[in-house]
């Protein structure tokens, strides 16, 4: 553009201004532009950055830092929905995890010790897993695990050291020192299926663990018919 606008004047020049006028038509553009395109590429990076943060802080809970209800859903709902034609990749187990008596423990210790509860428990359920598995928080004392790709015996280990884990760790509330402990119902499948039908019947189990006396787990698979 600056060579365009400055080329009215070429004719007037000799060879020597018309060089160094080339010169200055080319160069002073390139010595503006490249700060100026730093300077975006740096507020673009800023931009980016800032995003993720956002995106980081709206799926995840800020109080146990496992993923949000509705974070969980779209990625559970995601894999299911892209591997629903893998017979080998559409298989895993779906758990739902509640603390037991956890109203009992804010009622007497008040809700920051329960708060501490349950970041203890939403921890020891993050150790117990694979990186490719999936945690969230679905409700107040209730946590949802997702376990692509195992098998019935496998998620059945995986559920019971959560709950041994859990049982095992002591927790200071004031001067009083309790142990804690979770129920977890829980399905398998190996078929296709999606998020709700999961959700529906992990806590059809987990209703039943909370019937039978608490502190246990109760797995069965799911059965094609529920779909």
């Amino acid at each position: 553009m600056a060579l365009f606008v400055d080329s009215f004047n070429f004719p007037n020049l000799d060879a020597a201004g018309l060089a160094r006028a080339i010169t200055v038509d080319v160069l002073l553009p390139i010595f503006l532009a490249v700060p100026m395109l730093f300077l975006l590429m740096s507020k673009l990076r800023e931009l980016a950055i800032a995003n993720e943060k956002l995106a980081a802080i709206a799926s995840t809970d800020s109080l146990t830092s496992v993923l949000t209800r509705g974070a969980f859903t779209v990625l559970v709902d995601a894999y299911l929905a892209k591997f629903q034609h893998d017979a080998d990749r559409m298989r895993g187990a779906f758990l739902v995890v509640d603390a037991d008596d956890f109203k009992r423990i804010n009622d007497l210790f008040g809700h920051s010790s329960g708060d501490e509860a349950l970041r203890l428990i939403a921890s020891i359920i993050r150790e117990s897993l694979r990186p490719e598995d999936l945690v969230g928080r679905v409700g107040g004392d209730e946590f949802t695990v997702f376990l692509p790709g195992l098998s019935p015996s496998q998620a059945i280990a995986i559920a019971e050291r959560m709950r041994q884990t859990i049982h095992a760790a002591e927790v200071r509330f004031l001067d009083e020192r309790r142990r804690l402990s979770i129920s977890i119902g829980g399905t398998t499948f190996a078929h296709s299926t999606s998020f709700d039908v999961l959700f529906n019947a992990a806590d059809e189990r987990l209703y039943l663990a909370k019937s039978r006396g608490r502190n246990r787990i109760e797995i069965e698979p799911l059965l094609v018919a529920a779909m």
